[in-house]
């Protein structure tokens, strides 16, 4: 068997993995680097561009994890996309999207690789994404091989509690089975139900490592979490402030509404409008139409009957008043610039009326990481466009992570019991700390952290 990880850097990047197993080859995910511009971004994909790829499996629709696949479909035109059957409604709303982004980004900041595909040529690849519901086994070598007497590995998808549609992955060949956690959560979210990896066996495990530089302090739950959040919003209204939420438009806006909704129902919260993006809206409308075929709590629940939902329109961020309570729950969760959160955020910094609440990860480098960093009253630089901000209003950071905590996840190790795992998805002391604790609990397990665009023999 041979693995080897695209990521171009060995970060939390752009999530990409070749898997050759019994002379069949696979793609696992073929996301963007989050935090490179243009090309830089794109998994290390002429690393294997002479290898025969059979097909592309993908996780999850977040962009660190799809959001090169037209990229990668080039590199590799013979090979078919196979994808969990709801983000198979997905895919498409978000690869159109990053095409206007990066369209953007391009006119407003320069970046002459932008866009790395067009519309066009999404609409061109469409035919070649098939869906599949969990726990459903199916071949996925090229037609060619199987019709020549090359017996097909496997896949199966199971369902990976992070986001609608996203998967952990199984490939069974004949004589081994690799498992790919993707990106894992283990436990309910307000909305979304915890993963279903009961029984997973594999003799390679490929593990994302996302939280292991973050122990949960004592006595610190979701539930106390939640608890924290709304006194902060019912605090913030009662000031007559505005609260501002910056979420991803896929999975955390939805966890929020679906929070805000049982507030409001309960009474702890007034009916009031919500400000929303578009993308975020039409992400709502999905989880709603997919309710009754996903493992969520409050499956009744249809957040845009139940909630006013208002979306911002171009530019609007930048003039409407702030006053009176408002409540927004705005892409981008990072605050990168030419976003309404990045707007809203500017206008709101140096007010002690306003609330700006975190309720996932911002990376320090981005505007949202430095306005986390940032002490009360201290100026920073907040973003090149922005330039320099001023930290006076309440800034506070709730840890409602869709990712499995490192323990959990330290569990699943041992439940797998794999003869080789491959640590990827996260910083060098997330990975550090999986490595010394699986070893110090398994050491018979082969640890490997591989080098960008290295091919392993495993």
């Amino acid at each position: 068997m041979r693995i080897a990880n695209l990521n171009p850097d060995t970060d939390i990047g752009a999530s990409s993995w070749f898997v050759d197993i019994e002379n069949h080859r696979i793609l696992l995910d073929a996301g963007m680097h989050p935090k490179r511009e243009g090309r830089d971004g794109i998994p290390l994909y002429k690393s294997i561009q002479n290898e025969d790829l059979d097909a592309i499996a993908v996780s999850h629709c977040h962009h660190d994890h799809v959001g090169t696949l037209p990229v990668a479909l080039r590199y590799f035109p013979k090979a078919h996309v196979v994808l969990p059957e709801q983000s198979y409604f997905i895919i498409e709303r978000v690869l159109h999207n990053s095409v206007n982004v990066m369209t953007r980004q391009r006119d407003e900041l320069g970046i002459k690789d932008y866009p790395l595909y067009t519309h066009d040529e999404v609409d061109d690849i469409q035919p070649r994404f098939q869906g599949f519901r969990y726990n459903r086994e199916i071949e996925w070598a090229a037609y060619e091989k199987s019709k020549a007497g090359h017996h097909s590995p496997s896949l199966e998808f199971y369902d990976a509690g992070h986001t609608l549609g996203s998967a952990g992955i199984m490939l069974r060949g004949q004589k081994e089975t690799v498992f790919y956690t993707g990106d894992v959560c283990f436990h309910d979210q307000t909305i979304l139900r915890a993963a279903r990896f009961e029984g997973v066996k594999a003799d390679v495990l490929i593990m994302e490592t996302t939280r292991g530089n973050k122990a949960v302090p004592k006595g610190v739950t979701r539930a106390t979490e939640v608890d924290r959040l709304v006194l902060a919003i019912q605090k913030a209204l009662k000031r007559k402030g505005c609260v501002m939420i910056p979420s991803f438009a896929l999975g955390r806006t939805q966890e929020i509404l679906t929070l805000l909704a049982l507030l409001m129902r309960e009474g702890k919260l007034k009916q009031q409008p919500i400000y929303i993006g578009g993308l975020g809206r039409v992400f709502t409308e999905i989880y709603d139409l997919e309710a009754h075929r996903t493992h969520r709590n409050h499956t009744n629940l249809q957040l845009h009957e139940t909630l006013n939902l208002i979306v911002l329109e171009h530019g609007q961020a930048q003039k409407m008043k702030l006053s009176g309570g408002r409540i927004f729950v705005i892409t981008s969760g990072m605050m990168s610039e030419n976003t309404a959160a990045h707007d809203l955020a500017v206008r709101m910094a140096g007010d002690e009326k306003q609330s700006i609440f975190f309720v996932g990860y911002a990376d320090p480098s981005t505007p949202g990481g430095r306005l986390k960093a940032a002490k009360p009253g201290e100026t920073f630089v907040f973003s090149p466009g922005a330039g320099q901000i001023t930290k006076k209003c309440d800034v506070q950071d709730f840890d409602l992570t869709a990712h499995a905590n490192r323990d959990d996840l330290l569990d699943f190790v041992g439940q797998v019991s794999p003869r080789t795992i491959l640590l990827g998805h996260g910083d060098d002391d997330s990975r550090k700390w999986f490595e010394d604790q699986i070893r110090t609990r398994h050491p018979k397990i082969n640890i490997l952290q591989p080098q960008p665009g290295k091919i392993l023999t495993v």
